[in-house]
């Protein structure tokens, strides 16, 4: 029993929380209003130097690959990430993620205002939100978790 407490806080502390001075709990709870779905993933971290600060859902959730909307690619929440950290811009799209339609998928991506914070998200199912207004979602959960530093 002592062995699996200590495996748990290990993995805890490896894993990332929040941007420094964000309540996470209050994070969480934006992003779950925002964009909140068992098939979503947002990540934050720092421009420049890609440092992860926060993760949104289970690194299942985050680790799938899903139709870039740029071409026939398949992409995870992660890469996006990467090219964000190093362009830091805006990132928008949405596409279907199965041939008949049933089912989409959203991307954003973009730096958040006031910061060297940038994020990545991804959305996907049959109730999927577009990346535009997934961006616009999340720049109110920034500023609702006070991430962003926008007036």
């Amino acid at each position: 029993m002592a062995g699996a407490a200590l495996a748990a806080l290990s993995l805890a502390a490896c894993s990332p929380t929040a941007p420094p001075g964000v309540d996470r709990d209050q994070l969480d709870a934006a992003v779950s209003r925002a964009i909140g779905d068992p098939n979503s993933c947002l990540l934050i971290a720092q421009a420049g130097t890609g440092r992860l600060y926060y993760r949104y859902n289970s690194h299942t959730a985050c680790d799938r690959e899903q139709p870039s909307c740029e071409g026939p690619d398949r992409v995870k929440v992660g890469q996006l990430l990467d090219r964000t950290v190093k362009s830091r811009a805006a990132v928008t799209l949405s596409c279907d993620s199965k041939a008949d339609a049933s089912r989409g998928v959203g991307w954003a991506a973009g730096p958040i205002a006031g910061t060297d914070l940038v994020y990545a998200a991804m959305m996907e199912g049959d109730r999927a939100f577009p990346g535009r207004m997934m961006a616009d979602r999340l720049e109110g959960a920034f500023r609702r978790a006070k991430v962003s530093k926008a007036p």
